[in-house]
């Protein structure tokens, strides 16, 4: 079966153009025009992945973003304004799982698409990888490579596929420090510029899951100049 992919963009000509280069690489694409409407075909279509455009009619893309994100377990790619860091940001604090400036290139879409569903839960069990029993325990943590979740105590944790994938790469790595380097060359095959700022709106996403102190985090520390370090212990 092909990957489903659902474009919500309201520039019919770039819509019309983009679906047609991704249907041209092997994808089955639905584009949707305005945002009031995404929010209802998102849950009803349940596609692999969702390209979500921030300024839409009716409903702009962070307002769908943070409406579906509970209910929907699949990928969302947001398209933003070119340079607006603060959209990048609250897109991602909304649960986005990656962003890519406007106007983009073809060729650059797609690889993001393809890295992006490389990690999706859906692709990785087509792939086989549910059959890895790897999981991780420290103290009252606990997260599940195999399942792809994660709980703290008896309660789940909610976690979009950006966030398992950078909370399990932290995890494994517990007392080791990860520069931003060495998270986004993993994580998206690319390295740190200086200027990107996804990983740090995903740390305070994920410590404040993990009921970490924003002010004075012990469970995912900051380590000033070099990076992020999981911690082994402060897990009750």
């Amino acid at each position: 079966m092909k990957t489903r992919i659902l474009l919500i963009e309201d520039d019919k000509r770039l819509a019309d153009l983009t679906a047609e280069y991704l249907r041209k690489n092997e994808f089955e694409v639905h584009i949707e025009s305005r945002g009031d409407t995404a929010e209802a075909r998102i849950l009803k279509d349940n596609p692999d992945l969702v390209i979500l455009d921030v300024m839409l009619p009716g409903k702009d893309g962070f307002e769908v973003c943070r409406s579906v994100r509970a209910q929907y377990a699949g990928v969302i790619l947001m398209l933003t304004a070119r340079d607006e860091d603060l959209d990048q940001i609250l897109g991602l604090e909304l649960g986005a799982d990656d962003y890519i400036a406007k106007p983009v290139q073809p060729r650059l879409l797609l690889a993001r698409i393809k890295a992006l569903l490389r990690r999706a839960p859906l692709v990785a069990n087509e792939q086989g990888a549910a059959s890895e029993t790897e999981e991780l325990a420290f103290g009252n943590f606990g997260i599940s490579q195999a399942t792809r979740s994660a709980h703290l105590g008896d309660e789940p944790i909610d976690l979009t596929t950006a966030e398992f994938d950078l909370l399990w790469l932290l995890a494994s790595h517990a007392g080791s420090i990860l520069s931003r380097d060495d998270l986004l060359q993993e994580l998206r095959g690319i390295g740190f510029d200086g200027l990107d700022r996804s990983i740090d709106a995903r740390i305070s996403r994920l410590r404040r899951k993990l009921g970490d102190d924003p002010d004075n985090p012990t469970r995912i520390k900051t380590v000033r100049g070099k990076g992020y370090l999981f911690s082994k212990h402060d897990w009750q």
